[in-house]
């Protein structure tokens, strides 16, 4: 049974994922070597939240793209979500690269394939056209779908072991980027797109679910029980079911179980801001959650130094004590959503001049 009913939860979920991801980046940078102490509780909690961010992220990416879909439907708008899904992932893909860009660099003759290594924005931009692919070839059949999907997402992180250290050196640096980290790569494809095939089946489960009286009860439970259990208990469940097969890529991811634990606290994460979703979901808050583009692209910019080469990062490098760093991320996190909010216009921006390059291409 599917709904109207807007899910305000996710854009809740999302502002918590671009603040954690802001945050974590600024301390991460420029936070001196000499206070990431691993025995210092402060620190392991920061560590901890950083390490839930990306799957977060990811997980709740697939969740709405996948919801909004499938939603189509409904509308008779199918077709054209699954257009504008496509060119949103190619969107995606152009900007990570865009950003990466060393104009001045390239001006002085100094070219270098650092460029091409994969970010998030290409990882979710691939994932969100392989999603649209999935759909298409499961004959828009929800519950097909949602099986396909849950499956393949315990397959990618069942089978981490055989593509950790994946080594690609025939191929070239533009495709082999988003399979292996050998060249810089941050995030590649694999293991990434599981969480995005987890957020998509969860998608289905509130298409279907989500006008029924009790759905919220049993989802919030569904979301702390078998988000729990994987924190807790996956790597015991797949040792058991190494000596049942003597299976030995059951052992290697339970010896190194980062993927369902992960998924365990996003589930844990989505279950509590769901849980209180209408004391969170304040235009603030909602406001964020809708801006994360943006606010990903300046962030990214002012860091890194995007174009131009000079960001904090070269400015500032890694110097700053603890107090400076903790009040430098909060004026940076309220710097940038206030760009974001009242000056940048990167969606829009470049929605618009796709569709003119599609026009001009059409009208030739």
């Amino acid at each position: 049974m599917s709904t109207t009913k807007r899910l305000y939860f996710i854009d809740a979920v999302r502002a918590f994922a671009i603040l954690m991801m802001l945050q974590g980046h600024f301390i991460d940078t420029l936070l001196d070597v000499s206070y990431r102490d691993e025995s210092n509780i402060v620190f392991q909690i920061w560590e901890y939240f950083r390490g839930i961010t990306a799957p977060t992220f990811f997980t709740i990416s697939g969740l709405i793209f996948s919801y909004l879909l499938i939603k189509a439907k409904h509308t008779g708008t199918t077709e054209q979500r699954m257009r504008k899904g496509l060119l949103r992932g190619l969107m995606l893909i152009g900007i990570g690269y865009l950003l990466r860009i060393p104009i001045f660099e390239w001006l002085f003759g100094k070219f270098s394939t650092y460029f091409l290594v994969v970010d998030v924005l290409q990882c979710i931009g691939l994932s969100l056209i392989l999603i649209v692919c999935i759909y298409h070839l499961t004959f828009k059949k929800t519950l097909i779908f949602s099986i396909l999907t849950l499956l393949l997402g315990i397959l990618i992180f069942l089978t981490e072991p055989l593509y950790r250290y994946l080594d690609l050196p025939n191929i070239p640096k533009l495709f082999s980027n988003y399979l292996t980290k050998d060249y810089g790569s941050i995030f590649n494809i694999i293991p990434w797109f599981g969480y995005i095939c987890f957020g998509a089946f969860i998608s289905t489960i509130f298409y279907r679910y989500l006008g029924r009286s009790k759905f919220k009860t049993a989802i919030v439970a569904g979301f702390f029980i078998v988000g729990i259990l994987l924190i807790l208990k996956s790597s015991y469940v797949l040792m058991k079911l190494y000596y049942l097969t003597d299976i030995q890529l059951l052992k290697d991811v339970a010896w190194y179980n980062y993927l369902f634990t992960r998924l365990g606290n996003v589930l844990v994460l989505f279950g509590i801001f769901y849980l209180f979703e209408k004391y969170i979901s304040q235009p603030l808050i909602l406001k964020i959650g809708q801006k994360t583009l943006s606010i990903y692209v300046i962030h990214f910019i002012i860091i890194y130094g995007s174009f131009t080469g000079i960001g904090l990062h070269q400015l500032i490098g890694k110097t700053l004590l603890p107090w400076q760093a903790i009040i430098g991320a909060i004026i940076f996190l309220t710097t940038v959503c206030f760009i974001s909010f009242y000056y940048a216009k990167t969606n829009m921006f470049i929605y618009s001049g796709i569709r003119k390059l599609i026009n001009k291409i059409k009208s030739r």
